[in-house]
């Protein structure tokens, strides 16, 4: 028999506890799940569970991020080509998803109370809706209508996006709430209608932003997992945002202000907890739009999670919390401009402050 490593055992024993507690919650729900029932139902002790997830609600986030990952579907041979297409396609893929059965629902059912339960988990969920709508807001305005006079302005899409994702939501939460109520191709008819609504949409800057800083070191950052387009990826050059959890609405600032790749990089000081919950959110949206949105449509923005801190540390950075917000601009390699607070990633696509090293 082949003796496996020390890592190899614990990545086995990871992928017991899951699936013991995927079969636990399904059955039970999240409130009425028991530790040691999983521990049991893994042929693991208790202190076995522990040591791969600080606590159930951890762990619980962990199970429904994996089956969000999983359930993404490859990208579509012909996915929409146009902002109602693409919609269509986007709810199609949602409504795929929604719980068939009670067991089914019981995974999901605890989710929101759970978010709502909490206040360290409900700003998290806050931002991460809106980072989905960004994300998604992003790709339909690369699928901007061809009528459009050229020249002109981009419309901005993110309340589009919103008001989508709302729907899909909602429908979502009757879906668990009361299997089999929840008419999917009406779903889908309702967001392809949303596509021709009116909306006042539009961004201000920043008013106050802080002072980019000049800098010249190199750019060594480790292999990251992009959430977007779920591929590894090592972040090159373009701007590189690292944002807490409670901060993640200010990607548009770096979007906006920048012409090129943008990198947001989710950095927390808990990262047991709100790393899953960051994959289960963006993983509920972006699996989608992979599959609804054409490979060019897809936004320049990509999203990665720091659980060890290495990206951070690669950008300078050696401290984090779910308040941090620096931003860096790399080119050619090099990190050449820096900033520090609100508005960090607008600072550091503009102009910058030399500073004298000596």
């Amino acid at each position: 028999m082949v003796r496996l490593s020390r890592a190899e055992t614990q990545e086995r024993n990871r992928a017991k506890v899951l699936a013991a507690a995927r079969d636990e919650f399904a059955q039970q729900g999240f409130r009425d799940a028991k530790i040691d029932v999983i521990a049991e139902r893994a042929e693991l002790t208790r202190g076995a569970v522990y040591s791969n997830f600080p606590g159930k609600r951890a762990l619980y986030f962990a199970v429904l991020a994996e089956l969000a990952e999983q359930s993404a579907g490859a990208p579509h041979a012909a996915p929409g080509e146009t902002i109602e297409g693409a919609l269509g396609a986007l709810a199609r893929s949602r409504v795929a998803a929604f719980p068939l059965d009670d067991e089914q629902a019981g995974l999901v059912r605890d989710l929101i109370p759970e978010v709502l339960a909490d206040e360290r988990v409900r700003r998290p969920f806050a931002q991460l809706v809106k980072l989905n709508g960004l994300l998604l807001g992003l790709a339909l305005e690369r699928l901007d209508p061809p009528e459009r006079p050229p020249g002109s302005p981009i419309p901005r899409r993110v309340r589009l996006a919103e008001t989508v994702l709302t729907t899909l939501h909602g429908a979502g939460q009757l879906a668990a709430a009361a299997p089999g109520l929840v008419e999917p191709f009406d779903v889908v008819s309702a967001c392809e209608r949303l596509a021709g609504l009116a909306l006042n949409d539009w961004w201000a800057p920043p008013v106050i932003v802080p002072a980019a800083q000049a800098a010249d070191r190199p750019w060594s950052p480790p292999e990251g997992l992009d959430l977007v387009r779920a591929e590894s990826f090592v972040p090159a050059d373009g701007v590189v945002a690292l944002l807490g959890t409670h901060r993640l609405a200010a990607a548009e600032e770096a979007v906006r202000a920048h012409n090129g790749d943008v990198t947001v990089v989710v950095v927390t000081s808990e990262p047991a907890e709100l790393v899953p919950l960051t994959r289960l959110i963006v993983a509920e949206v972006c699996g989608g739009l992979r599959q609804a949105f054409p490979r060019p449509s897809w936004p320049r923005l990509r999203v990665v999670c720091d659980a060890t801190g290495t990206l951070a540390a690669a950008a300078g950075v050696l401290a984090v919390s779910d308040e941090t917000e620096v931003a860096i601009r790399v080119e050619r390699g090099r990190i050449v401009a820096t900033a520090d607070g609100r508005g960090a990633g607008h600072a550091v696509s503009g102009e910058v402050s030399r500073v004298d090293s000596a």
